[in-house]
């Protein structure tokens, strides 16, 4: 989170003498936002401000083929690599449908845009779209590639141009979280979850009840909710690409949130790091940044389905996990298995 204020000038300053850093990382040491840091080369030649205009951004995207569609939290990063295909944009709430880019977006938190074309050192182009909350946090990157229609990215970047380049991007304070918790009736809560009819309803429900997800899973009671030892993480991804169980991996922020559908297969460690490097899928997950991991039962229509919930130290969502189904389909035995096999805390067994 950004404390002080930097001029454009001062930033590209700074930044000259560390070329190497992540954008993510030189932001976070030197006390800026990332928006502010991408901001900051308006006018040099490399970046042009854009709008955030969600309708006009989603149906250009439509026709310039392939591109890499990026989403991050904190501690996880998911990038998927395909077309465009279906797009549904109402004023409160968007849909990006196809086989590999599945997004749901919140057009509110989508507040500066970018275009940025440098080329790299190795004489290779670099293109990608970025926007950023009020706050300057990135909220969604797409990334051209090899087989992007470039005639059709650089009319979509005149078109969102703004008129105006400013070289600043003036952060707004984070909204104060709201107050949950308080006084609950436990038993009105197990009451409500047991009659829920689909998976979406919880969001409601917790909004009623003034919960936030956590809180809920941490009173709700073992038969629909229990702890994991964090290590289940990494043996759910393992175990899925082991034995090809189709999963949902939801990775998201206040803006955007990305989904990947269907099989993991290459699951590469490095340091903190779980790495899914798949050719349509790249998932980067810090595993040293998880704090809590719940299986869930949520009762449907359909039968109950079972997500692993990943949550930071924030109490925030890092990553959620759920077995692929057909519509109006039971959830896949083989998926449920996985999931209840997963090392419970140990200290949640003895209590």
């Amino acid at each position: 989170m950004a404390t002080q204020t930097r001029s454009a000038a001062e930033i590209r300053d700074i930044r000259a003498k560390h070329p190497e850093m992540r954008a993510r990382d030189f932001a976070r040491i030197h006390q800026i936002s990332e928006g502010e840091l991408v901001a900051a080369y308006v006018g040099q030649g490399t970046t042009t401000a854009i709008s955030a205009d969600i309708e006009k951004l989603l149906s250009g995207l439509t026709g310039v083929g392939e591109i890499m569609a990026l989403t991050r939290n904190e501690s996880c990063v998911s990038e998927k690599i395909g077309p465009v295909e279906k797009v549904h944009v109402s004023p409160h709430a968007a849909m990006v449908l196809g086989a590999q880019i599945d997004l749901r977006i919140f057009p509110k938190h989508w507040r500066h845009g970018y275009a940025i074309e440098r080329t790299n050192d190795d004489g290779k182009v670099f293109r990608s779209l970025q926007f950023f909350d009020a706050q300057g946090n990135a909220v969604h990157k797409v990334h051209a590639r090899d087989a992007t229609d470039l005639a059709k990215w650089n009319a979509l970047v005149a078109a969102l141009t703004l008129a105006e380049q400013s070289d600043a991007l003036v952060v707004e304070p984070a909204p104060a979280p709201e107050a949950k918790g308080g006084l609950v009736d436990v038993a009105d809560l197990r009451t409500r979850w047991q009659a829920m009819t689909d998976t979406h309803q919880v969001f409601g429900l917790l909004r009623e009840l003034n919960l936030t997800r956590l809180e809920a899973l941490r009173i709700i009671g073992p038969d629909f909710a229990w702890q994991l030892d964090h290590s289940a993480v990494a043996q759910l991804f393992n175990t899925a690409a082991d034995a090809g169980v189709p999963i949902m991996a939801f990775v998201g922020n206040s803006g955007c949130t990305q989904i990947h559908s269907g099989v993991v297969k290459t699951i590469k460690p490095m340091g903190p790091w779980l790495n899914v490097m798949d050719e349509t899928f790249h998932m980067h997950l810090r595993l040293d940044q998880i704090a809590d991991v719940w299986v869930v039962r949520k009762p449907t229509e359909d039968g109950n389905l079972t997500s692993v919930e990943v949550f930071g130290a924030d109490g925030e969502v890092i990553i959620h996990l759920v077995g692929t189904r057909e519509r109006k389909q039971p959830e896949r035995q083989e998926w449920r298995a996985l999931a209840e096999g997963l090392p419970v805390l140990e200290q949640a067994r003895t209590a």
